[in-house]
This record gives C-alpha cells, sequence and structure tokens, in this order.
C-alpha cells in the first residue's frame, strides 16, 4: 500500500489497494446505525457494551469497513428500539460479502422458485457446512486474508436461507461421488458434511442425487451447471469456473441445460440410493 504521485498534477493519490472498494450497501448501513445510535443518546463505546461488542467493531461497522453480521444487527435492534429498519438491510449485507463475481447471481437465486444443479468437483455452496466452505476459502490461490474468508463463508452461509425460504423453492442437487469422497478439510469436516447433506436431504423440498463414479461419459462432464427458474417464471442458466461466472438467457441454451439436467437425473442414483451410499461414506471415517 503506498501513495503514488499523479505527473501532471504533482499531488500523491491512493493506489487502488490503498482505497478497497467497499460495498456501498455497508457504508449505508453504517450511517443508518450512526443515526439510530444518537438518537438513542449513546456513544458508540455505550452502544457496544449494550450488544456485546467492542468499541473498535462498532467504529467499523459505522464507517463501513467492517459488515454487521446478524447477530450484530439483532442486538442493535433492540437495543436502538429500530423498528426493524437494520434488519431490512442485512441480507443486502450478507450478500455483499459474497465474492463480486457472483452477487448477480445470488440475488436471482435468492428469490427463485427452482433450482437445480450438477456439481463435479466439489459439494455445491448451498449444502456446504461451515467447517467445509471455509476450507474452500482457505485453499484459494491467490491466499485470501482471514478477514476475507470470514466474509465468504458468511456469505455463503447466508444463501443457505434458500433451503428453508418461504414458500419452499424446489431444489435439486446432483453431485459427483468423487466430489463427495475428495477430502475438503479434515476428516471431522467429511464427517460433518456428509450428514449435513443427509440431513438436507431429507427436507421435502431437496432432493440429493449422486451421480456414481466409473459412470462412464455423461452431458456433466462438460462442467458445473445451475439451472433456474425466477418469480417471473423465466428459466435462466449459470456457469461458473475459476471465479468467471455467466447468467445464460439465451432460450436455446437454456433449453439444452434441461436435457442435459434430465438425462443426469436419469443416470444418477435416486435419493434413497444416494443416502446409502453417502451413510457409507460417513460410516466409514
Amino acid at each position: 500500500m503506498k501513495a503514488v504521485r499523479d505527473g501532471r498534477s504533482g499531488r500523491a493519490s491512493k493506489t487502488k489497494e490503498e482505497t478497497p472498494d467497499l460495498p456501498g450497501v455497508w457504508s449505508a448501513y453504517g450511517v443508518l446505525l450512526q443515526h439510530l445510535r444518537k438518537r438513542a443518546g449513546l456513544n458508540q463505546q455505550q452502544l457496544g457494551d449494550a450488544i456485546g461488542y467492542s468499541l473498535e467493531q462498532v467504529a467499523s461497522v459505522e464507517q463501513g469497513r467492517r459488515p454487521a453480521k446478524a447477530a450484530f444487527t439483532v442486538a442493535a435492534e433492540r437495543v436502538l428500539e429500530a423498528g426493524g429498519v437494520l434488519e431490512v438491510l442485512q441480507d443486502e449485507v450478507d450478500r455483499a460479502k459474497l465474492p463480486r463475481f457472483f452477487r448477480n447471481f445470488a440475488l436471482l437465486e435468492a428469490e427463485a422458485l427452482s433450482r437445480f444443479s450438477y456439481d463435479p468437483l466439489l459439494v455445491p455452496g448451498l449444502l456446504q457446512t461451515e467447517g467445509y466452505a471455509r476450507a474452500v476459502f482457505a485453499g484459494h490461490c491467490p491466499p485470501l486474508s482471514e478477514e476475507i474468508i470470514d466474509q465468504h463463508t458468511e456469505g455463503r452461509l447466508s444463501r443457505q436461507k434458500l433451503l428453508t425460504r418461504v414458500p419452499l423453492a424446489e431444489l435439486s442437487f446432483i453431485i459427483a461421488e468423487e466430489a463427495l469422497q475428495n477430502p475438503v478439510g479434515d476428516a471431522e469436516v467429511m464427517r460433518g458434511q456428509w450428514q449435513h447433506l443427509l440431513e438436507v436431504g431429507a427436507s421435502r423440498n431437496v432432493e440429493v442425487q449422486v451421480m456414481p463414479a466409473g459412470s462412464g461419459f455423461h452431458s456433466g462432464l462438460n462442467g458445473p451447471f445451475v439451472l433456474l427458474e425466477t418469480k417471473e417464471h423465466q428459466h435462466l442458466g449459470y456457469i461458473e469456473s475459476q471465479e468467471v461466472g455467466c447468467v445464460v438467457q439465451d432460450p436455446a441454451e437454456v433449453s439444452a441445460f434441461g436435457l442435459r439436467y434430465g438425462k443426469l437425473r436419469s443416470q444418477a442414483l435416486n435419493a434413497v440410493e444416494s443416502a446409502r451410499l453417502i451413510e457409507r461414506l460417513a460410516g466409514e471415517t
């Protein structure tokens, strides 16, 4: 981090590293929090003491340098008698914790009527435990700071509201057996992940299928993809690789995704067989 001198004006300006592009919703939340705190006649230390956070944490949230966690918002709402005005921003605050390339799709996903996906390499983010998600982000190249790992993990877990949102969304996940066998994190993380898959797969709006290893060539080998139906009944596709995400809107291309997904569903183990395979994995550790 350093200042560079503008050759035309001779004035020093900050590099991009020194002025990180923080999400605007974090600043908006902070401004509102500061207004509510002052209205209540509290300084930052007093608010922090009342909600169980430090002076530095309160100051960072007010300045938009750190996003508020859900627990922070719940406590601040209570102490400041905010009437829900902070709570309505929380989803947007959480969404801004996600990697930038994914945020637009996450907005569509949050309101989806249905979401079907094929994942050949990793357990899909919507089904990841905190330990598994943290291990994924910790393995990022180039390395991420602990703060960014925390934020991305929190953002990913926040997306999982879709699993239980009312009205319920119809959700289908096909996961390659190789993804389930690949150790991400230690043995305890993997045991927890397998158990979580069994629990979520028992939900009446969620179907988890496993594509068994050694199935030969199938259309899923071309890579992961998602099929989404929006609340306006528009059908979209989404593909992602190496931190580049693309929303597919062309009807012909989305139709091809649908045909491929239908084929994959018929080739994968059914939900009962898939649960038995995951139980075997869990029992072997």
